[in-house]
């Protein structure tokens, strides 16, 4: 049996938290998801990485003078996610008329 890391276990602690957290406010559009069998970046791994930091920032990952960078990253992420979720808004309502 191999033996798994302190750092192995966390992350897939880590992984699993995430995976949870996307299942519960999974409602990614299709429109936003990379097409089956292609690499690209969606709404969905923006929103992933945004619980990443909030995770390992609760757990003590970063060290003090670390966290106004991993802030700011966080913030423009979570920024971006909302300007989509309103551009995305106005569409979705015009197709419901």
């Amino acid at each position: 049996m191999v033996e798994k890391s302190k750092s192995q276990e966390e992350f897939e602690a880590v992984a699993t938290e995430v995976d949870a957290a996307t299942e519960v406010d999974g409602n990614v559009p299709e429109a936003t998801q990379a097409p089956e069998g292609e690499q690209g970046l969606n709404l969905s791994d923006i929103r992933a990485c945004v619980t990443i930091i909030d995770i390992v920032t609760k757990r003590g990952a970063f060290e003090g003078a670390e966290l106004a960078d991993v802030g700011s990253v966080r913030n423009r992420l979570d920024s971006f996610l909302k300007a989509a979720a309103e551009a995305q808004a106005p569409a979705e309502e015009s197709t419901e008329a």
